[in-house]
């Protein structure tokens, strides 16, 4: 029996993410640009993630779109579904034990329930950017370092400085006035990764929060702001370094769902 490749695509607002699975269960290519929804990223994405591959578009039995620019993808995608779902079902993957799923994106946060890899209850804050992958991006400018450097830069800290988490323009405001106070950068570091985390924590104790939890999405990746979330949630936080590509892993698992039932 010849094997199944699907391709799963999210369109973020900030980056997109591309995986193609073979029968539902390996991982087969990858890629990630980081431009995301109205750019060149998505075809980009899909064309790195073929060539990665060695393998064209037809070679797909189907391919599924999610994101926040998944309905760009008409005419190339076979369907397009909401990013929770697919959130859900990626993490779920990687993380069979997941209860709690948290997904920072560029642009919003999202905190979902997971029972038996499907998502029952959800909250999002998609109405500002305070907490999100955009506020680090802000912050990361107005200190003049890399936003990839946030984490070890922010772990190096000696002394607690509190920074807001209301409001991207007053965290910015706040940051320039310690900076020119002399407040080591490091310390400023730690406490917009405390901002971050007090933000998203309000969010998830909205919904509970339930072991095991799983964080996804690019800020996953700084090791800051997990540190912050697991001391102020009280529990360990699961990550991945699937984690920016879990929305598109869940969409390249239900389009093998779809395909299978095509067959």
């Amino acid at each position: 029996m010849s094997s199944i490749y699907t391709l799963g695509i999210d369109v973020g607002s900030t980056a997109s993410k591309c995986i193609i699975l073979k029968d539902g269960s390996e991982i087969v290519a990858k890629s990630l640009i980081d431009v995301g929804a109205g750019t060149s990223g998505p075809k980009r994405a899909i064309d790195a993630v073929l060539e990665n591959a060695g393998m064209a578009k037809e070679d797909m039995a189907y391919t599924l779109a999610t994101g926040y620019g998944r309905n760009s993808l008409m005419g190339l995608a076979d369907k397009q579904m909401s990013e929770l779902s697919c959130h859900a079902k990626g993490a779920f993957f990687l993380f069979p034990d997941v209860h709690t799923v948290i997904d920072i994106g560029g642009q919003d946060v999202k905190v979902m329930h997971i029972e038996n890899g499907a998502m029952t209850n959800f909250q999002m804050n998609d109405k500002c950017a305070a907490g999100t992958g955009r506020f680090l991006d802000v912050m990361a400018r107005v200190l003049e370092v890399k936003v990839e450097d946030l984490g070890a830069l922010g772990a190096m800290s000696k002394k607690r400085v509190e920074i807001s988490s209301t409001c991207t323009v007053f965290a910015e405001s706040e940051v320039i006035s310690q900076l020119s106070q002399g407040t080591d950068k490091c310390d400023i570091i730690a406490g917009i990764h405390r901002s971050v985390s007090h933000r998203v924590t309000g969010l998830a104790h909205r919904i509970g929060v339930v072991p095991s939890v799983v964080m996804t999405g690019g800020v996953a990746q700084n090791t800051g702001v997990v540190e912050a979330l697991q001391n102020e949630l009280g529990c360990p936080i699961k990550t991945s370094p699937l984690t920016q590509y879990n929305g598109a892993l869940g969409a390249a698992l239900f389009a093998y769902q779809a395909a299978s039932r095509r067959k």
